[in-house]
């Protein structure tokens, strides 16, 4: 991966130089034993074996904290759902199927679904055999279940967006314990339906959840008050009821977490090993340490060793990043008391966009491992960059609007909400600070958000930058009303550092751009991007009718909200640049960040297996 940008001069490039040599001599020094590695094995050949560990690198300061398959607000890490699939099997899954992604996946616990009535009723069958690790055969009462759970506990599902699932479901009728059906208020795009709502729709067990046949509030509230307990989930009896090819062996307060088979699954992708271990580290470097003493069989080097991968080669390892469907961005709080007011400024943001140097720090820091972000889908739906890296402009657009230096530090000085002044909201002297929660951990995160500190500062804008590990940046940078105390607790945040958001196969707004939508952490609200993202999700543009019109209203949505600012676009990141061990086969990195373990075997040398 490389990444084409101007050359950085002046302060801006010695520093940035003198940061990476110094990530270099602290990372590379030194070699660590190789474990068990199969070090004269490559990345192809060998006899696929059965049983075996394999241990998993987490994210650095991260940990899963959420097992229920209702996802809450403040805990919607990648980890947790990719964890919470294999345990709980989605009824559709995101796979990779060459240079595209597709909802037919094997993983998944539904046929495909069919769509009728001019794309107002779906009908969908569950595959056929499949049962919960008690031997109780999976139904659609199973899927019922969840269905009343979220319909009488929306607000409480961080999934919900209003008009969406459940509300646009008009009933649910069970045909027989394999198919049912949803009639819909309305035809949808069946491509949009299927990847951004039935992706959601998961069965669960309610003969073990619900053997009393309690109100749906009452039985919600009762597993949200498990869900919130996880240093219980490998003991609780309630998380033992499965459907999925693993169960919880282990899940400490630390985060790491052991599972194993799921002796009685049914499903035709059985695991081959034995146990699959989930590790957490507090730091990018913590993690890269252990790698090279051979503790971790699929891990991540930091983008600023990229070059020292042949060592790992020789070791027995093979390099292969972990490109994910995502875009990455620091998210805005306008219904902050004091920095509402000013991120509300459409001006203010583009001053602040144009001082993000995307192509430099994408290049220099994170080593051509990341790409700059241009908007609110993958940055190949797009035409440009509309705000391109330009600090005279950034300066030009504040003095325009009414902002004036003194000490260092800009002050507003023609308050009103006037075309050439400060804004609706901002004071007569108010200076332009700005407090950011970033996710701490990585190396290449802490450089990018000083860099952007530093950039601020030669405009005039001041930026406190705060560190904390990713779940209680999570935890913190959630929507909110601007009555309630959380919302005067940040200002800015990032939990980008592995990207922000992940898209499923579509990548439409509604869960992160929609007013009131559940992941729109910031509380950004707009009729006119409301309006184009419905237009990506109705029939009119579907494959069944035309599917450029569904290309052209994803396009329409993409470049007006690039334009518009909801958030400050920052460099996205691969996922990972992982390290492999070479005897490990079967893992495919799916882009929307899905774990399929079960997939995965050892090899020993000899024979011609794959």
């Amino acid at each position: 991966m490389g990444v084409r940008s101007r050359r950085i001069r002046g302060p801006l490039a010695r520093a940035l130089t003198a940061v990476v040599l110094g990530i270099l001599a602290s990372l590379t020094a030194g070699c660590g034993p190789r474990g068990n590695v199969v070090t004269d094995l490559g990345p192809t050949g060998g006899t696929p074996v059965e049983g075996g560990t394999v241990t998993m690198a987490l994210p650095p300061a991260a940990g899963p904290n959420w097992i229920f398959p209702i996802g809450a607000p403040g805990y919607l890490a990648s980890y947790n759902s990719a964890i919470q699939n294999l345990l709980y099997l989605p009824l559709f899954a995101p796979e990779k199927k060459g240079d595209a992604l597709t909802m037919d996946s094997p993983h998944g616990l539904a046929e495909s679904p069919r769509y009728s009535d001019g794309d107002k009723t779906v009908t969908i069958t569950l595959k056929k055999g499949r049962a919960w690790s008690d031997g109780v055969p999976v139904t659609t009462r199973d899927v019922k279940f969840w269905f009343d759970l979220i319909k009488h506990n929306k607000e409480d599902w961080a999934g919900y967006s209003p008009g969406l699932m459940p509300d646009d479901v008009k009933a649910f009728e069970s045909v027989d314990d394999r198919t049912f059906r949803l009639r819909l208020d309305r035809g949808y795009n069946p491509a949009w339906f299927t990847a951004n709502e039935l992706q959601d729709v998961v069965a669960l067990p309610v003969h073990a959840w619900n053997p009393g046949h309690q109100d749906p509030k009452r039985v919600f509230a009762r597993l949200m008050r498990h869900a919130k307990h996880f240093s219980r989930f490998a003991t609780d009896p309630l998380w033992k009821t499965v459907n999925g090819p693993w169960t919880v062996e282990k899940w400490t307060t630390s985060g790491r977490v052991s599972l194993i088979p799921n002796k009685k699954y049914r499903g035709p992708d059985r695991p081959h090993l034995d146990r699959v271990i989930f590790k957490p580290f507090t730091t990018a470097d913590s993690e890269f340490n252990v790698l090279r003493a051979g503790g971790v069989d699929y891990g991540y080097i930091p983008p600023s060793v990229m070059a020292r991968s042949p060592k790992f080669k020789e070791r027995g390892y093979r390099i292969d990043p972990w490109e994910g469907w995502a875009i990455t961005y620091i998210v805005l709080n306008y219904h902050h008391p004091t920095a509402g007011p000013l991120l509300r400024q459409e001006y203010l943001r583009q001053a602040l966009q144009h001082l993000i140097d995307q192509k430099g720090i994408s290049r220099v820091i994170w080593h051509g491992s990341a790409t700059p972000t241009l908007g609110p889908v993958p940055a190949g739906l797009l035409d440009g960059d509309p705000y391109p890296y330009d600090p005279r402009k950034a300066r030009a657009l504040l003095a325009a609007h009414g902002w004036a230096g003194r000490d260092g530090t800009l002050r507003c000085v023609r308050p009103g909400g006037g075309a050439r002044q400060c804004g609706t909201g901002i004071e007569d002297g108010q200076e332009l600070r700005l407090s950011l929660l970033s996710q701490s951990g990585s190396t290449e995160t802490s450089n990018t958000m000083q860099v952007i500190k530093s950039a601020f500062g030669t405009a005039g804008i001041d930026l406190d930058i705060r560190q904390q590990p990713l779940n209680t940046v999570l935890g913190t940078t959630v929507p909110c009303k601007r009555t309630e105390p959380l919302c005067a607790q940040w200002q800015l945040g990032f939990f980008g550092t592995q990207g922000s958001w992940y898209f499923p196969p579509d990548p439409s707004g509604e869960k992160i751009f929609a007013s009131n939508a559940p992941s729109n952490m910031g509380s950004w609200s707009d009729p006119r991007t409301d309006r184009l993202i419905r237009d990506t999700e109705y029939s009119e543009g579907s494959p069944q009718g035309d599917p450029r019109r569904a290309a052209l209203a994803l396009r329409a949505y993409g470049r007006e909200v690039a334009r518009r600012l909801p958030v400050l676009w920052t460099p996205n990141p691969a996922y990972q640049v992982s390290v492999i061990r070479n005897d490990l086969r079967g893992v495919d990195q799916n882009p929307t960040l899905t774990l399929a373990p079960q997939d995965w075997y050892y090899v020993k040398k000899g024979g011609t297996g794959s």
